[in-house]
Parts: C-alpha cells; structure tokens; sequence
C-alpha cells in the first residue's frame, strides 16, 4: 500500500504538460476541482474521465501509476458508498426487503460521491506528479504574493506545503522499510481481519514519528546553515513565464466546464421526461 500512494510525488520527464506553468497548473487543477462538483450526470464524469486521460497522454505518464494512487483508498470509497446507499432516504425505492433499503437516490448519491473522491485524488495527483516540489513551492508564493501587503506570510506557507508534499514519499518509504524491519523480527501485518491489522500497525508509529521529527530537524540544521532567510532579498534560478501553452490548457479547461455545464441542462430534463414517461 505504501508504494501506491502517488501524491506528493514528481514523475520527471518531458512533456508538454510538464513545461507549463506551475502557477496554470495549481489554478487549472482549482479548476478542475470546481468541474468535479458540477457534474450532475453520468456523461459528465464522462467527459471528465476523457479530459484526464488526455492530459495523463500528453504529460507522459502511465495510466496504472495514476490508478495505483486510488487503490489506498478502497477502504474509504467503499464506505462512502455504502453509507450514501443505505443511509440516504429517498422517493423511489429500487429495494424494499424489510430492513434493507435501497432508493434511487441513494444510489445516485452514492456514486456520485465516490466518483468525485476518485476525480479529486486523479486531478490532484496529475498536478503533483507533473510538477516538481520547487516549481510548486514557487507558483504558490506568486500566486499569494499580493497578499504580502497586507503582510501575510506568502513564502513561508508556500515552502511549508511543498515540503509536506515532498515528505508525503519520504515518509511512505520510511514506513515500508519500518514495517519490512518488524516483519524480518516476526511481526505480522496481513493475518486477522480489519481491525487487527489496524491494531498490528500501531507499533509502526513511534519509530515513523521520531523519523519524521529527526529528519525535520535535520532539515531546519541544513537550511540555518545555508543562511535561509524566507523569501527576503531571494532570487530564482527560473523566472516563471505565462506562455501560449498555457493558454492553450486553459482555454481546454474552459471548454470542458462548458461543455459540462452544457450537458446537464440537457441531459438532466431529458431523463426526467423519460422518468415521468415510465411513471
């Protein structure tokens, strides 16, 4: 499971999704975001799911390496399906067996949550793997630079969440080479069901927090050492640059909330019409 978790991590390669910008990047991904949200139709996601693997084609990544950062989270998919579809009343029931209820409704609710929790998970992890912790870091201080007049801490909340995105795979690490370690002096973390599994992980956190704290301070030695400063007086080795490319994605994005707007204005009347049809 800990080589399956994808966020925070960079896929370096060349591509044209890559040599965007990463300020086009983090709005493009809002933006995206905002889309999942909107979609009200199966045909929606539909388009949504086209327009995610056009861009993993274009940006050079596998598409088993964007699923593998959904597989840690069947857990919470299938719970957030199962409690959507059980728990949420509704009008038209499709099964009525005494305590066993399933509606409509609840149904749709259901899968319309987890295909958002699916799409969010995508998109974010499109954006991360296609952007290095550097680059991010940089597109966020620019992005909240106007707001240093009124003396909000741009720099130091940019550095902080590209650093705790860059610890996301170093920390993953760090646990499968713990848990290997345990596993080597007889500990076992795949027997038992659900909850003495989750049991047999609580011995994995002492050793993976004094890790992480050992290597924040090793972190902070090195950058007091370097004469780090936040963003006072600092330069940058790449001068951020909006280009026709990034236009041009936008412009994509644009035309994909569009066209999702577009269809559940049609979509949407058109099933009822048939619903009241069959009535």
């Amino acid at each position: 499971m800990m080589k399956n978790i994808t966020m925070g991590q960079y896929y370096p390669v060349d591509s044209w999704v890559h040599r965007l910008d990463p300020r086009t990047k983090i709005l493009l991904t809002i933006a995206m975001i905002v889309a999942v949200f909107m979609v009200k139709t199966l045909v929606g996601y539909g388009l949504i799911l086209g327009f995610m693997y056009l861009v993993s084609r274009l940006s050079n990544i596998p598409i088993k390496m964007l699923l593998k950062g959904v597989k840690p989270l069947r857990f919470i998919l299938i719970l957030t399906f199962l409690l959507n579809l059980f728990f949420n009343p509704g009008a038209t029931m499709l099964i009525d067996w005494g305590f066993l209820k399933i509606s409509y409704e609840g149904l749709s609710t259901a899968v319309h949550y987890s295909l958002r929790l699916v799409f969010l998970v995508l998109g974010t992890s499109l954006m991360t793997l296609t952007t290095s912790p550097i680059a991010l870091s940089d597109g966020i201080e620019m992005l909240l630079s106007p707001l240093k007049k009124l003396h909000f801490p741009a720099h130091e909340l940019a550095m902080m969440m590209s650093i705790a995105l860059r610890f996301i795979p170093t920390l993953m690490e760090e646990a499968d080479k713990i848990m290997k370690a345990q596993m080597a002096r007889g500990a076992d973390f795949e027997s038992g069901n659900l909850l003495a599994r989750a049991k047999a992980m609580v011995p994995l956190l002492v050793p993976l927090f004094v890790s992480a704290f050992r290597r924040a301070g090793d972190l902070a030695m090195a950058m007091e050492s370097r004469c780090y400063h936040g963003g006072e007086n600092r330069t940058r080795l790449r001068v951020l640059k909006i280009t026709k490319n990034d236009w041009i994605a936008a412009a994509g994005v644009a035309v994909l909330i569009v066209l999702i707007v577009a269809e559940s204005h049609i979509t949407l009347p058109l099933w009822a019409a048939i619903k009241r049809l069959f009535a």
